[in-house]
């Protein structure tokens, strides 16, 4: 398996989270590039505080980002890291109907094949970037529809070849996006994202959904949602596709 250059893998059988290790790697001083992987999770977590279901068979990893220099551009790594993970499933899924999703779920064939969660536990420390992939099996007692990848002719894609494949990815684009800046990233993931359009139910809390359609991402990332008031720029909130 071949990582970038000067990322390195600590791989464990069970843990708790891979999120908390990780958070605990930066106190103790690491850095970029470092990727937590386990086969197992058994206190996994989603955006909002969420459970993530982590049977043995998918991948679940968290990795170290180094800092932006500014919270908003920390914001941005969000995209950044989803259409990472567009890109590393679209090559080991050739032809597959892969769409993201505001503002980082990854979508087969509309139902969620992967999810990501981005934390700054310390200002000026690298990021936490978290990620699940369903390789293999996709829970069925969530809110969402949710699948895995289907086997190829060679048999179902295995871990390794996924964590090569995202780590790789994620360290192209982030250097797209700091060679090239945030509108760079914001018009490639809007390619690949929900078409312009797309009708949506946005829940900033669960008893605040606004329903109006997709008008692309906002220059910071903003889900830009036209309503029959006018477009409503959405920072943060729960999106349901029609």
């Amino acid at each position: 398996m071949t990582l970038p250059p000067g990322w390195r893998l600590q791989d464990f059988e069970s843990v708790a989270s891979t999120m908390e290790l990780a958070t605990q790697a930066l106190v103790e001083g690491a850095g970029e590039g470092l990727v937590i992987r386990a086969r197992e999770q058994v206190s996994g977590r989603g955006r909002q505080g969420r459970v993530w279901r982590s049977p043995v068979g998918n991948l679940y990893m968290s990795i170290l980002i180094d800092p932006a220099p500014t919270l908003a551009e920390t914001a941005q790594l969000s995209f950044v890291a989803g259409l990472a993970v567009w890109r590393a499933v679209s090559d080991l899924a050739p032809g597959a109907a892969l769409q993201l999703k505001w503002p980082n779920d990854l979508l087969l064939d509309g139902a969620k094949l992967a999810g990501l969660l981005l934390e700054v536990p310390y200002a000026g420390r690298p990021a936490v970037l978290g990620l699940g992939i369903n390789l293999r099996t996709a829970p069925t007692d969530t809110p969402y529809s949710a699948t895995c990848l289907p086997p190829r002719a060679t048999g179902p894609v295995d871990r390794d070849e996924a964590t090569e494949a995202v780590t790789l990815r994620l360290a192209e684009t982030l250097g797209q996006w700091r060679r090239e800046g945030f509108d760079s990233i914001r018009r490639d993931w809007q390619s690949v994202a929900h078409p312009i359009g797309t009708p949506l139910t946005v829940r900033l809390t669960p008893e605040t959904p606004i329903q109006g359609s997709f008008d692309g991402l906002g220059p910071d990332g903003h889900l830009r949602l036209k309503t029959a008031e006018g477009v409503r720029q959405i920072p943060a909130g729960d999106v349901i596709l029609a």
